[in-house]
């Protein structure tokens, strides 16, 4: 079949369609969404399950065609372009093409493997919705930008996806916009977005000033990734911070302090939304980007560490929130902001595999987990309250069973795919910084807690519904059960390709990163490693046992603990008021000088009062002035003539 193909078009045409399907689905379904507008007509289901669907898992079937044909070659890495070119300027050259490397293959795997499950997923979620086929234009497009971001070979082609992933969450977050809060919910990620690429756009400018100050011979093509690797040595004056405002840009999309807040509020969106958010495409932008330009940030130690710091500090902190949290989808939001944490934490002590490898196996374990959370909700018509829920097992055993092994394995529970992917964290960060590892394998043991916390309320122990509510509640349809029983598959056995070779692996996914990756080496045995991933494992165990035991059959427990800690009980159940300490500090002020000043003052009185409207006044003044001439009486003017007659003379002969 691919011979027949190739015979017709080139295969650098044909990796291009990767790209190719997910845009063509989502203008198909966007000018059919637009035109049912119009008519005020709802259109056919079948046809936008067709293309919406129909288009990332062909996506999918281009990559694994991709990823097989590029096995049987040395080199795993190839360039398409340039396919054109975007900018061409006196000093300045953009092509647009696409790097094909192990590092982008498993991103582009990822991304339309995963997202082509929540895209059938949806198809049983959203049935009922009214904005069906504009869910799916959006959905595609979404896929769309976020298959730029990982392809591009360059970083402003990437930079391209970034902001498109960041328009695709702004439309589907506030997708029912017809809810004031969900729109508003849409429109903080957009902004708080918007601080993070400001960051990144500094760290741009900063590169090309330093390349085009060296006077290089690059041709104008200064931000092409090969370019960058070969002369990434005259960046070393400027690489911490370019690497900290590139990082900042990272913090806006991936979730990191200071830049969280807007993930919590994007459970706004639907479901499986969500689960395209969390797992596959926009929070993982930032890890793959760090990771992408590994040979940049090894440079600077100095950048490293904060990376390390803050993705150890953002994976405790989110983990304490997480643990009091009573919305399912906000307690999952903030377990994203935890794992993500662990993602950079392993990038920042140079383990950048281990953090791609978490980043895939978190995006297996994550969608389940919100897609479970999306069946539970959709079963109980739209109550997202755990307290409200209890003794579902018996009801959902489909979305049960697979939640529980979702949560195994974000829990790190050997031989899940979490456990292999935490564990090379750990253990590389073990070996980099001992008080990191302290705050990594803490965060650890609370992961555990919170997702065991979850499941005793919500499936196990007894009901907190009426009779009535509990017999209405059914398992999902088969188009929702199908997703989460291949997911559940990939969160038991996705992280086996990367067993390590202290447990009798062959570490397969790291020797397979290994030609596009820096990597630090680690000093450590293998017997140091495999008692540290056991004291892992029996801690992860531990808290999830002693969650479970406590809610799911002693529940009035935390009741009384909650007496004794109060003050603390309230600090983290508010979530140290982070959002209210933004409020007043930043958003307030800046509010108020926007009014008073830039509105009130600025605005107001210089820009309509003296410019436009002052405008307007003085030629309507002087257009009176000239109107009372215009008088119409011959006199008048023979007057007037007279005497700029005579003012005329006057002025020649004297």
């Amino acid at each position: 079949m691919l011979q027949w193909v190739l015979q017709y078009i080139s295969f650098e045409t044909f990796v291009w369609m990767i790209l190719a399907f997910p845009l063509f689905g989502a203008v198909v379904n966007g000018l059919r969404s637009l035109v049912a507008a119009v008519r005020k007509k709802e259109t056919s289901h079948f046809v936008t399950i067709l293309f919406g669907c129909g288009a990332p898992v062909l996506s999918f079937v281009v990559v694994a065609t991709v990823f097989v044909v590029l096995l049987g070659f040395t080199s795993h890495s190839m360039v398409t372009g340039p396919l054109f070119q975007w900018a061409l300027l006196d000093d300045l050259i953009i092509d647009i093409g696409l790097k094909i490397d192990p590092l982008s293959l498993v991103m582009a795997s990822v991304i339309t493997g995963v997202g082509s499950l929540i895209h059938i997923y949806s198809v049983g979620y959203m049935g009922h919705d009214k904005g069906f086929t504009r869910y799916f234009s959006y959905l595609n497009l979404f896929l769309f930008f976020m298959l730029v971001l990982v392809l591009a070979d360059s970083l402003v082609f990437l930079f391209v996806g970034w902001e498109g992933v960041g328009l695709c969450s702004y439309l589907l977050i506030g997708f029912w916009f017809e809810d004031e809060e969900k729109a508003k919910a849409g429109k903080k990620a957009f902004v708080v977005n918007r601080i993070g690429d400001a960051g990144f756009l500094l760290g741009l400018f900063l590169i090309y000033v330093t390349l085009k100050s060296a006077n290089l011979d690059l041709g104008g093509d200064f931000f092409n990734f090969d370019t960058l690797k070969g002369y990434a040595h005259v960046l070393i004056p400027v690489a911490t911070p370019v690497c900290l405002l590139l990082f900042f840009g990272a913090c806006g999309k991936s979730a990191q302090i200071p830049l969280y807040v807007w993930l919590p509020d994007a459970m706004a969106g639907p479901t499986p939304v969500s689960a395209l958010i969390h797992a596959a495409t926009m929070v993982t932008a930032g890890v793959y980007m760090v990771a992408r330009l590994s040979f940049l940030y090894t440079l600077t130690p100095t950048a490293m560490s904060v990376v390390a710091i803050i993705g150890a500090a953002t994976a405790l902190f989110a983990a304490t929130i997480g643990l009091l949290q009573n919305d399912i989808k906000k307690i999952l939001a903030y377990s994203t902001i935890s794992q993500l944490g662990y993602m950079f934490l392993a990038l920042g002590v140079g383990a950048f595999h281990a953090a791609i490898f978490h980043l895939m196996t978190h995006a297996f374990f994550k969608a389940l987990l919100f897609l479970g959370s999306g069946s539970v909700i959709h079963a109980m018509h739209g109550e997202q309250d755990i307290r409200k829920y209890g003794g579902l097992s018996k009801r959902m055993p489909i979305t049960t069973w697979t939640f529980v092994i979702a949560s195994l394995a974000i829990a790190g529970i050997f031989p899940l795919a979490g456990f292999f992917s935490k564990d090379a964290i750990l253990w590389h960060t073990y070996n980099s910084n001992i008080i990191l590892w302290g705050v990594g394998f803490a965060g650890a043991g609370l992961t555990a807690f919170y997702m065991f916390r979850l499941i005793g309320l919500t499936f196990f122990g007894e009901s907190n519904m009426d009779e009535a509510t509990l017999r209405k509640v059914h398992e999902s349809p088969p188009s929702m059960a199908v997703p989460l029983l291949l997911l559940a598959v990939l969160s038991i056995a996705g992280g086996w390709i990367g067993i390590p070779e202290a447990m009798g692996g062959s570490d397969y996914f790291h020797h397979w990163l290994g030609e596009v990756l820096a990597y630090t080496p680690v000093h450590g045995s293998h017997t140091e490693e495999l008692v540290l991933g056991g004291v892992s494992f029996l801690w992860a165990a531990h808290f999830a046992i002693i969650a479970w035991m406590i809610y799911s059959q002693k529940r009035d427990w935390p009741t009384r603990v909650v007496e004794k800690f109060r003050r603390l009980y309230w600090l983290i159940y508010n979530k140290y008021f982070v959002d209210e300490i933004y409020d007043v500090c930043v958003i307030r002020p800046i509010r108020n000088v926007s009014e008073r000043f830039f509105w009130k003052i600025s605005d107001a009185i210089l820009i309509d009062g003296l410019l436009v409207h002052g405008t307007g006044r003085a030629v309507q003044f002087f257009g009176r002035i000239l109107s009372a001439v215009q008088s119409g009486v011959v006199q008048l003017y023979l007057t007037l003539f007279l005497l700029g007659a005579v003012l005329l003379l006057w002025k020649i002969l004297y």
